[in-house]
């Protein structure tokens, strides 16, 4: 009998001053078995940084089809991909061909850089990809702290994420390491 996904409750309260946008989200996420805490922690935050109306998570790893959050405007189109890890060239390609924009989302530290030099040349031709690293430590601080049920602060400024917990503050400093909207 397969492992079927875990259930989390999220109340996640986000005040981001880069976008002036100050609202809560009560999240429902499904954490397929095969998924790291410290990936779930990054779709959380990739969802703050993007929060607004519309923003979906999908069926994430279940779906090959989808990405891990998207916004779809009211006739179906796909403004936002957003995916969690490190796709294959085919498919970052193929996710450019479907949204107006994707952003890509990695954390692993050396492995993750390993993976950009591996695939960047062969997705240097995409003009809406956006590619952003996430620290390491501070990832594997937050999954630490992951509970059934979350009641997340996300604080944004100036580009860096503030998560206060309970005993500290974790900070983390986003890297872009491909922004093809920038050139």
């Amino acid at each position: 009998m397969a492992l079927g996904a875990t259930i989390y409750k999220v109340d996640i309260h986000v005040a981001d001053t880069d976008r002036h946008y100050y609202d809560s989200h009560s999240l429902t996420i499904a954490r397929h078995p095969s998924e790291t805490a410290e990936r779930m922690m990054v779709r959380l935050l990739a969802f703050a940084r993007h929060a607004q109306e519309d923003l979906s998570f999908t069926k994430g790893l279940s779906e090959t089809d989808e990405p891990d959050l998207w916004l779809k405007d009211l006739t179906g189109e796909i403004k936002l991909w957003i995916e969690v890890g490190q796709p294959t060239d085919t498919r970052i390609l193929r996710a450019c061909g479907k949204a107006d924009q994707v952003i890509i989302y990695c954390f692993n530290g050396h492995a993750s850089k390993l993976w950009w030099d591996g695939v960047s040349k062969k997705v240097a031709r995409a003009r809406n990809l956006r590619v952003i690293c996430l620290p390491t430590e501070p990832i594997r601080t937050l999954a630490q702290k992951v509970e059934r049920n979350m009641d997340l602060h996300i604080n944004i400024q100036e580009g860096e994420l503030f998560v206060p917990t309970g005993d500290e503050q974790i900070s983390l400093t986003p890297s872009t390491w491909h922004d093809s909207a920038s050139r």
